[in-house]
């Protein structure tokens, strides 16, 4: 199983970034590859399924636009978010830590077989969904 992960400081406190994670209807905010989802009536917990709706750019063994369902594999309140990409076969999450006064340290990562991380798209997933965390943190801070 490989790892790929990115890590860097957000504008905002750690219960706000977790605000921000656990709101199901974020996910396609933050993350890139989706545009919509649907949580089932659990919400946010573990064993819940999502359905999702994908990029409109295809990717690895995916249409533009399909469906596909993610089941929620970790939830430590205030922490960590962990997911499974059914059909991508991928984990993908985020993790949290304090990093000083109104500062978080974020952590966002995709693991899988190294054959599905080997695709420009699945390696660069990290550095994305971090890239767009730190804004919509830096847009909250400005406000």
């Amino acid at each position: 199983m490989s790892v790929v992960e990115a890590t860097g400081e957000l504008a905002s406190e750690r219960r706000d970034v977790w605000a921000l994670v656990a709101e199901p209807y974020h996910l396609p905010d933050w993350w890139p590859g989706y545009t919509g989802v649907q949580p089932d009536r659990r919400g946010l917990a573990e064993n819940a399924r999502w359905k999702v709706i994908r990029s409109t750019s295809p990717g690895l063994l995916r249409r533009p636009e399909g469906e596909g369902v993610i089941v929620i594999t970790k939830v430590l309140e205030g922490w960590e978010l962990r997911w499974h990409d059914v059909r991508q076969d991928l984990e993908a999450g985020v993790r949290l830590d304090n990093a000083g006064a109104g500062r978080t340290r974020a952590t966002t990562f995709v693991s899988g077989s190294w054959l599905r991380l080997t695709t420009e798209g699945a390696r660069r997933l990290p550095e994305q969904a971090l890239t767009r965390l730190r804004d919509l943190c830096q847009t909250a801070a400005e406000l």
